[in-house]
C-alpha cells in the first residue's frame, strides 16, 4: 500500500514550453525531505485489469532528495483598503452598509474593521458568536461593545450602522431590515457612553468581511470571516444617527462635495477585478483577497435585469465566505526549466519517501505543449484542464448524501477523499458549496489538487491518460496543449495540426474554446471527439491570473446547486453561464452530439444502424463484421458505452449531413437522462424504456474536406486497452485517425 497524502503540492504554471520555468509549491507535515525526479505520463491508472500505470523518467537537476517544510493554507476572503491620512485619528465617525448575512457561524463575524492585530486597539462592526450584531471599540485600557438583543436573520437583507465619537463620548448601533412583513423586520437603535478612544495613529487598513490577525506573506493574515452579502459601505467623518446614515449609504452616486465623506466603496465596479473603488474624492481604492463571488445582486436589486453589465448599479454586492480560496501561496520548493527538445505531453513532479514502514509516492502534474509557435507532430491532444479544475478536491463522494444512489454503487474512499475531507482549508470543486450553501463559483489550480493526478480517482484526468497510453501503443505521435492555451491563443493554435483530439470528458468550456474549435473545423481542420458530456457548462478562464476559472450553474443541466436569482452571469466577463445549450450552442452543432445521460450501474456496447453501411462512411468500420457488436467490453462497468454518454440530436444542432453510425441504446434502467431532456416528468424515461438515454457514435462532414468524429461517451477510451489492444473500439479509433491523418478531403 501507497501513501499518497504525506507530501501535497501543485505546480504553477501547469502549462509550460521549453525554456520556460515550472515551479512547484511542495509541503508536508511529517517529512523533512523526498526523493524527486520528473516522469512524463502514458497511462496514469492503477487499475490491475487495465495497462497500468506507466511513466518515463525525463532526467532532470532536480533529480534526487530534495528538501520539505510544512506550510499552511489560509482561506476567507476579504477586503483591504490600505491605511491613509484620513483614516488615522479620526476622533469621531460613521459606518453603513447593507448585508445579507448567511449564516450563523457561531463565532464573531466581521463585517467591517479597522483594528491593530498587534495592540487590538480599534474598533469593528460585527455579527457575535450569538448571531447578534455587535460594535465595539477598544484601545489600550479596554473595550466598549454595544449589542444588539435578537440573531440577525440570515439571507435577509439588512441596513448597519454603528458611529462613535470621541467629543460625546458615545457609540452607537443601528439596524434596519430592507423587507418589513412576514416576521422579516428588525430594528435596532442602541447608543452607550463610552470612555476608550479607538483613535488609531499607527498604519492600518481598513478592512471588510474580517479582521487583521498579524501578518503573513503574501498580504495580511485575518480572521473572524464575515460569509453573506455586503453592499455599499460607507466611512463618514462626523457621528451620524441611523437615519441619516442610510442616506449616504442608499446613495449609489455619493455627494462628492461633503467634505465629511471618507470613503464611499462601489463594489459595482471593476467587477471584472481584484479592485474595490472608492467613488468618493479622496480615492481610497482597495482590493479583494481570494477571490470572493463579484457580480453579486445588492440590496437595490429590482430583478428587471438579470446579467450585471444592463444594471450594474444594482450589482453592488461582494458574496464573501469563511473558505474562500484562489492559492494557496506557498513559497517556491523547486523549479525546472524545461530542456529543449522534450516530448509535448502530460508530465508530474514524483516523489517518494518511506514514512513509519509505508511507501510515499505522489505526483504534482503539469503539461509540456510544444515550442511556442512550433509543432513536432500532426497529432494535438487538448488536455481538459478546464475539467480538472472544475472537479478539483471534489467533495460530493463524502458531502452528498445521495451519492451512493446517483452512482448506482458503493462509494469506497480512498486516502485523498479522506485527507481532503479533513484538510478542508484545500478548497473545493464546482460541484460543492460553502459553508453557506451558496455554490462555489470560482475554482484555480494554484493549490494541491489531490483527485486530479496519477493512481487517484479515475474520473477525468486518469481516464484521459487511457488514450495516450494507447496512442503510444499505436506509435502515433502527438503535441499536448491545455484547453487554458487555446482559450488564450484560439484557432491560431490548432490550425497546424491535420488532427486534434479531445479526450473523454472536455465538459467545461470557454467561448473562446469553443470559438477556437469551431473556427479550426469550418477551415477544413479534423476533430476527434472521444468522450462524453463535453462542451457542456459554460466559464470563463480569468483575464490575467492563470489556473483560475469562473462558472455559475442555472437552473438547467445536471447540478449539485443553483446560482442566486439574477447571479447566473460571470464576473470575468459578464457572459451568461450555465448551460451552453442554453446559449444556443448546444454540443451538437460542435460535434454532432451532446449530453444525454449517466449510466453508472453497467456498460452498454453499440449496434451499428444503416448510415455506417455507407461508402463515404465505410473506413470507420473497416475490419468488423456486418453485425458485429461495438464495445461490450470496458474498464469502466464493463462497457464502452457508460459513465456520462452523447446522442445525436437535430432540433439541437445535429448537422443535416452528420451520419449517425451506431447507438448504444440498451442503457437499462440506469440510464438517466438529464434533467434538462425531460420537459415534463413520465413514467419509463430511462434507459429502459426511452431511447433518449442513448450514446451515438457519429460521423459529419465539414467545410473544405474537414470532419468530426464523435463516440458519445466517457468509457470509450478506457476500453482501448482491453484485449492487449486488439478490439473493435481500439479499431474503430485506428480506422478515424489514420483516415483523418490522411490530407485528402473527406
Amino acid at each position: 500500500m501507497k501513501d499518497s497524502t504525506k507530501v501535497i503540492g501543485y505546480a504553477s504554471p501547469w502549462s509550460v514550453a521549453p525554456g520556460e520555468d515550472v515551479q512547484f509549491h511542495l509541503s508536508s507535515e511529517v517529512l523533512k525531505s523526498a526523493s524527486a525526479r520528473i516522469v512524463r505520463i502514458r497511462c496514469a491508472d492503477a487499475d490491475p485489469r487495465g495497462p497500468g500505470i506507466k511513466v518515463y523518467h525525463q532526467p532532470s537537476p532536480l533529480d534526487g532528495e530534495i528538501p520539505l517544510a510544512s506550510y499552511p493554507i489560509h482561506t476567507g476572503s476579504f477586503g483591504e483598503i490600505p491605511d491613509a491620512k484620513l483614516l488615522t485619528g479620526l476622533q469621531d465617525f460613521s459606518i453603513g452598509a447593507w448585508i445579507w448575512p448567511t449564516i450563523l457561524t457561531g463565532g464573531d463575524q466581521v463585517v467591517f474593521a479597522r483594528k491593530d492585530a498587534a495592540t487590538g486597539k480599534g474598533w469593528r462592526l460585527f455579527i457575535n458568536s450569538d448571531g447578534c450584531l455587535s460594535f465595539a471599540v477598544s484601545d489600550e485600557a479596554g473595550s466598549s461593545t454595544i449589542t444588539a438583543s435578537q440573531p440577525v436573520l440570515i439571507r435577509e437583507w439588512l441596513f448597519v450602522h454603528a458611529s462613535f465619537s470621541a467629543t460625546e463620548g458615545t457609540i452607537t448601533l443601528s439596524a434596519e431590515s430592507l423587507e418589513r412583513d412576514g416576521g422579516r423586520a428588525q430594528h435596532v437603535s442602541l447608543s452607550a457612553r463610552s470612555t476608550v478612544s479607538p483613535v488609531l495613529n499607527t498604519a492600518t487598513p481598513l478592512t471588510f468581511a474580517a479582521e487583521l490577525t498579524g501578518k503573513s506573506a503574501p498580504y495580511s493574515r485575518t480572521g473572524h470571516h464575515f460569509n453573506g452579502k455586503i453592499d455599499r459601505p460607507r466611512l463618514y467623518g462626523q457621528a451620524l444617527n441611523g437615519a441619516e446614515m442610510r442616506s449616504i449609504v442608499d446613495a449609489v452616486a455619493p455627494d462628492l462635495s461633503d467634505p465629511s465623506l471618507i470613503g464611499a466603496w462601489d463594489f459595482s465596479r471593476d467587477i471584472s477585478s481584484d479592485l474595490i473603488s472608492d467613488r468618493s474624492k479622496n480615492g481610497l481604492h482597495g482590493s479583494v483577497r481570494r477571490t470572493p463571488m463579484r457580480a453579486a445582486t445588492g440590496a437595490n436589486w429590482t430583478g428587471t435585469r438579470t446579467n450585471w453589465t444592463a444594471a450594474p448599479e444594482e450589482y453592488g454586492a461582494i458574496h464573501f465566505h469563511d473558505d474562500d480560496i484562489d492559492d494557496a501561496a506557498w513559497p517556491e520548493a523547486q523549479s525546472w526549466k524545461v530542456p529543449d527538445g522534450i516530448r509535448s505531453g502530460f508530465y508530474t513532479l514524483e516523489l517518494t519517501a518511506d514514512h513509519d514502514g509505508v511507501k510515499t509516492e505522489s505526483h504534482i502534474p503539469f503539461f509540456v505543449r510544444p515550442p511556442r509557435g512550433e509543432k513536432t507532430a500532426d497529432i494535438l491532444v487538448i488536455a481538459p484542464t478546464a475539467t480538472y479544475i472544475s472537479y478539483a478536491n471534489n467533495h460530493s463522494r463524502i458531502d452528498q448524501i445521495h451519492f451512493e444512489v446517483m452512482a448506482d454503487g458503493l462509494i469506497v474512499l480512498s486516502q485523498d477523499d479522506v485527507y481532503a475531507h479533513k484538510h478542508r482549508e484545500l478548497g473545493a470543486s464546482f460541484y460543492d458549496t460553502h459553508k453557506d450553501y451558496s455554490g462555489v463559483c470560482y475554482s484555480s489550480a494554484r493549490r494541491p489538487i489531490l483527485n486530479q493526478r496519477p493512481g487517484g480517482y479515475t474520473f477525468n484526468y486518469v481516464n484521459d491518460t487511457h488514450l495516450l497510453d494507447w496512442l503510444e501503443e499505436e506509435g502515433f505521435a502527438y503535441d499536448v496543449i491545455t484547453d487554458e492555451d487555446l482559450d488564450r491563443g484560439g484557432a491560431d493554435l490548432l490550425k497546424p495540426y491535420r488532427v486534434v483530439l479531445t479526450m473523454t470528458h472536455p465538459e467545461y468550456t470557454s467561448k473562446n474554446m469553443l470559438d477556437g474549435l469551431q473556427t479550426y473545423q469550418a477551415s477544413g481542420g479534423r476533430h476527434m471527439y472521444l468522450g462524453g458530456n463535453g462542451f457542456y457548462w459554460r466559464i470563463a478562464f480569468h483575464p490575467t491570473i492563470s489556473g483560475l476559472i469562473e462558472m455559475r450553474r442555472g437552473i438547467t443541466g445536471l447540478r449539485s446547486w443553483e446560482a442566486e436569482a439574477g447571479e447566473e452571469c460571470l464576473s470575468f466577463t459578464g457572459e451568461p453561464s450555465g448551460l451552453w445549450r442554453s446559449s444556443g450552442r448546444a454540443p451538437q452543432r460542435l460535434t454532432g452530439v451532446g449530453f444525454s445521460a449517466q449510466v453508472f450501474d453497467r456498460g452498454a456496447s453499440y449496434r451499428r444502424l444503416p448510415d455506417s453501411y455507407l461508402p463515404r462512411a465505410a473506413f470507420v468500420m473497416n475490419g468488423l463484421a456486418e453485425d458485429e457488436v461495438i464495445g461490450n467490453f470496458g474498464l469502466r462497468a464493463g462497457g464502452a458505452a457508460a459513465l456520462e454518454i452523447d446522442r445525436a440530436d437535430r432540433d439541437l444542432g445535429t448537422a443535416p449531413q452528420a451520419m449517425i453510425l451506431a447507438t448504444a441504446d440498451n442503457t437499462g434502467a440506469g440510464g438517466i437522462p438529464a434533467p434538462e431532456e425531460l420537459p415534463v416528468l413520465y413514467r419509463g424515461f430511462s434507459g429502459e424504456e426511452s431511447n433518449i438515454s442513448r450514446a451515438d457514435i457519429v460521423l459529419t462532414p465539414t467545410a473544405d474536406g474537414g470532419a468530426v468524429f464523435s463516440v458519445g461517451s466517457i468509457a470509450w477510451c478506457c476500453a482501448l486497452s482491453h484485449k492487449g489492444y486488439d478490439n473493435n473500439v481500439a479499431r474503430i479509433t485506428k480506422n478515424v485517425l489514420s483516415r483523418f491523418l490522411d490530407p485528402a478531403p473527406i
